[in-house]
C-alpha cells in the first residue's frame, strides 16, 4: 500500500471520527480544518502516485465533507439543524464507503515485485520480431505473417533513471482483468507498479558474455507475468528473453498500437473428443516451439549485429537454456530437442507431441505444484477411478482412460530426463499460478484456492532459487548443490524421482 494513499484512508476514518466526538453546538472548525487537510492529502496522493479506481469512496468522502463543513462554517446563519433520519443515513453510507475502500483496498493493492538477488543490475530491452517464413494461421481477420513480441533482460553495472513499469503495455490490463474473471477496470492500477530494471542500459562488462535463457509464458498468459523470474536470472548474469506468444496470450500490443487476444483456445474440442482436442494440443505446440527456434534464430542475428541492440557480442549462444510455465513448460520441454539448447525447466506444464518425440538426451528439470504432482501419483498408483468421482468431475471413463495413457507416456519422458542429470520436484502448498507474477496481484488469489497455501513470496523465492541452481549446473559449470536432494533450507520442496522409477 502506498504512503499517500494510506494517509488518505486514514484522514477519511478520523474525519468520520470526529463527526461523533464533535458535540451539538461546538464549533465546527475543526471538521473543517481536518476535512481541508484530508482534501489536501488527495491532491498530493493524485500528483505523486496517481488516481486508481478502487479508492473512489476515499475521493469523495474528504470532498463531501471539506464541502458540507465548509458551507456550514461560512453561512451567516446559525446551525442548521440535521434530522437525525438522514444523519444516520449519511453516517451509515460514510461507514458502508469506508468498509468498501478497504475491501478493494486489500483485494488489489498496487504490489512490490520481489526485488533481484543478485549481483547486478538490470536493464531490459522489447523486440518486435516478424517470421517472413510463417503464416500467422491464428488470426482469422488478415493474412501476414508470424510476429512476436519479446522482452529481454540482461546484467548492467549502472542503470539512469526510473525503473520500467511491471507492464508498460498498459491499454492490455482490461483484457488482463477478463482473463482473470474480473471486471475490465479492476487491473488499472497495475500501470503504477515499477518493476527493477532499467529501459535500454548498457550490457554489464563485468563478463564478455552472458548464457542466454528463452522463456515462455502459459497458456493465456503473458511475458510481464514472469518478469521477476527473469530478474533475478538476469541479475545473476544471465540474458533472459520472455517470449509473448502471439494469439495465445490474454493481449498483446505491437508497436503500431494493435493488439491481440487469445484465440487459440478454438483449437480444443469438447471434453467428449478427447483425440481431436489432444490434436490441436500439439498443433499449437509445434507453433509454440517453433516461435522459440525462430527468435533463437534472431537472437544469432543480435549477436551479429543485423539486429541492432546493446546486447551484440554479449549473447554467449554456446550456453543457452530454456524454460517455460504450464504450455510454455511443455514448449520448454519440446524445444530442448534443438541442438542448440543445452538444458530446459518445465514448472508445471504437462507435455505435448510426446508420440512424435524420442528420448531427450539432456538434462532437464520439472517442478510441480503439488496439485499437479497429485494428478500425476494417481497415474503412478494406477488407480481407477469410480462411476460417482468421474460423473462429479465431468468426465468419461474412455476420457479418463485416454488422458492416464498420456500422463503415463508422459513420466516416462520425465523419468529419462532424470538420467540425463535432470530432476523432477514438486513444491508442497502450491497450485498452477503460484509459478507466475500474477500469484502477486491479489491476495483473494489465494483465498480462493487459485494459488497455493504458500504464500506468494516464498513460493517466488523457492522456484527462483532451483531455477537458478539448475541453470548455473548446466550453463556455467557451477552450482547444481540443490537438485542433488532435499535441502532443510527449502523443507517444502519434494523430490520424487524415488516414486517412478
Amino acid at each position: 500500500m502506498r504512503l499517500f494513499e494510506l494517509l488518505l484512508f486514514l484522514s477519511n476514518i478520523g474525519l468520520f471520527a470526529l463527526t461523533f466526538l464533535l458535540k451539538k453546538g461546538r464549533p465546527r472548525i475543526p471538521l473543517f480544518v481536518a476535512s481541508g487537510i484530508a482534501t489536501l492529502l488527495l491532491v498530493i496522493h493524485w500528483t505523486v502516485e496517481g488516481y486508481r479506481v478502487q479508492l473512489f469512496f476515499s475521493y469523495c468522502i474528504p470532498i463531501i465533507f471539506f464541502a458540507t463543513s465548509g458551507y456550514s462554517y461560512f453561512r451567516k446563519k446559525g446551525p442548521q439543524k440535521i434530522p437525525r433520519l438522514l444523519l444516520g443515513l449519511a453516517n451509515t453510507a460514510i461507514a458502508i464507503m469506508l468498509g468498501v475502500t478497504a475491501v478493494l483496498m486489500y483485494a488489489f493493492p498496487v504490489i512490490n515485485l520481489p526485488e533481484p538477488a543478485g549481483e547486478f543490475k538490470v536493464g531490459t530491452q522489447t523486440f518486435h520480431l516478424v517470421d517472413r517464413n510463417r503464416e500467422e494461421i491464428f488470426d482469422k481477420t488478415r493474412d501476414g505473417k508470424r510476429e512476436l513480441m519479446v522482452q529481454v533482460w540482461y546484467p548492467v553495472t549502472v542503470g539512469t533513471g526510473k525503473y520500467a513499469p511491471f507492464i508498460p503495455d498498459t491499454p492490455i490490463l482490461r483484457y488482463m482483468a477478463a482473463n482473470y474473471g474480473l471486471p475490465e477496470f479492476t487491473l488499472q492500477h497495475l500501470k503504477y507498479v515499477s518493476s527493477y530494471a532499467y529501459s535500454g542500459a548498457e550490457v554489464s562488462s563485468a563478463q564478455t558474455s552472458y548464457p542466454l535463457i528463452l522463456a515462455n509464458p502459459g497458456f493465456g498468459s503473458s511475458r510481464f507475468l514472469h518478469t521477476s523470474q527473469a530478474e533475478n536470472l538476469a541479475s545473476h548474469g544471465y540474458i533472459v528473453a520472455v517470449i509473448d506468444h502471439t494469439f495465445n496470450t490474454f493481449a498483446t500490443e505491437f508497436p503500431d498500437g494493435r493488439i491481440t487476444t487469445s484465440t487459440t483456445n478454438d483449437l480444443f474440442s469438447p471434453e467428449d473428443d478427447y483425440r481431436t482436442g489432444r490434436e490441436s494440443r500439439d498443433k499449437l505446440g509445434e507453433v509454440l516451439t517453433d516461435d522459440v527456434a525462430f527468435v533463437l534464430d534472431q537472437f544469432e542475428l543480435i549477436q551479429s549485429g543485423q539486429i541492432p541492440s546493446h546486447l551484440k557480442g554479449r549473447i554467449d549462444l554456446d550456453h543457452v537454456g530454456v524454460f517455460g510455465h504450464s504450455i510454455g513448460g511443455a514448449t520448454a520441454y519440446d524445444a530442448s530437442y534443438d541442438p542448440r539448447i543445452a538444458a530446459g525447466i518445465d514448472l508445471d506444464g504437462g507435455l505435448y507431441r510426446l508420440r512424435d518425440r524420442e528420448e531427450l538426451q539432456k538434462p532437464f528439470l520439472f517442478i510441480n505444484s503439488e496439485s499437479y504432482f497429485e494428478e500425476l501419483k494417481m497415474v503412478m498408483d494406477n488407480r481407477i477411478f469410480t462411476d460417482a468421482e468421474l460423473n462429479r468431475m465431468g468426465s468419461t471413463r474412455e476420457w479418463m482412460d485416454q488422458v492416464t495413457e498420456d500422463k503415463k507416456l508422459e513420466l516416462e519422458r520425465m523419468h529419462e530426463t532424470v538420467d540425463e542429470g535432470g530432476q523432477i520436484l514438486y513444491i508442497e502448498n502450491t497450485e498452477h499460478l503460484n509459478f507466475a507474477d500474477v500469484q502477486f496481484i491479489s491476495p483473494i488469489f489465494k483465498m480462493l484456492g487459485i494459488t497455493g497455501k504458500i504464500g506468494p513470496e516464498r513460493a517466488n523465492s523457492v522456484i527462483n532459487a532451483y531455477m537458478l541452481d539448475f541453470f548455473d549446473m548446466y550453463l556455467k559449470n557451477q552450482g547444481g548443490d540443490l537438485i542433488k536432494g532435499p535441502d532443510s533450507r527449502f523443507p517444502e520442496v519434494k523430490f520424487v524421482t524415488s516414486l517412478i522409477k
